[in-house]
């Protein structure tokens, strides 16, 4: 007797491997159909089993297009099939994607962050008036407990302002203001105070077991 075995060695590559290599043989095979209403028949079927072996899809918007997709791709863009979506190309597959444009350092203080200067820019774009000064305030107050968190000694008024006057290219100038910014202990009170609270919301009281009450222990 003689038996024809088949080593995953010598079969060829899945291209989608999570669909296993039953779903594999049932694309190629789909692609081989001569007629073109068997081919969107068994491809419509096809799709259905894809979706019940990856259930957790089901939640991924666009569920049913992107089952399609990966049908066309596992055919190797050779299924030609009634889709309800557009096919997809391999140049769209392999074409590289767009490189991020990683965030610049916009402040030259690295201890206030990237948002302070978002923060100074709004400021910039807003009209004279109570709001801006307020938001100006605001904004001189994040900066001192920002630095605060770098420096936990001290801090003056003053170098906040000159700090500000600086990031915002010399457009707000509170240098010689008599603006007054929160007190350092108001400042780290209320960082401790959150520390501490959630401190105690995460605090859970052991469990006695009161069975162990009048045993003797020797």
């Amino acid at each position: 007797m003689t038996f024809d075995l088949e080593y995953n060695s010598e079969r060829s590559l899945m291209i989608i491997p999570e669909y296993g290599r039953h779903i594999q043989k049932l694309v190629n095979h789909c692609v081989a159909l001569e007629t073109k209403e068997e081919r969107d028949k068994m491809a419509k079927a096809i799709v259905d089993v894809m979706g019940n072996l990856q259930p957790h899809l089901r939640d991924v918007p666009d569920f049913k297009h992107k089952l399609w997709d990966q049908l066309y791709i596992m055919s190797d863009f050779k299924l030609d099939a009634k889709s309800p979506y557009p096919q997809p190309s391999k140049e769209e597959l392999r074409e590289k994607p767009q490189a991020l444009a990683y965030p610049k350092s916009a402040s030259r203080y690295r201890y206030y962050g990237n948002n302070i200067q978002t923060m100074i820019d709004i400021a910039l774009s807003w009209e004279d008036g109570d709001k801006k000064e307020a938001l100006v305030y605001t904004i001189a107050n994040h900066m001192k407990k920002c630095y605060l968190n770098w420096n936990k000694d001290t801090v003056d008024d003053a170098v906040i302002f000159n700090h500000l006057y600086d990031l915002s290219d010399q457009k707000i100038d509170l240098r010689n203001s008599e603006e007054v910014l929160s007190e350092i202990k108001n400042l780290l009170k209320r960082r401790n105070s959150q520390g501490q609270n959630n401190s105690k919301n995460n605090y859970k009281k052991p469990h006695h077991n009161n069975n162990n009450k009048n045993r003797k222990r020797y």
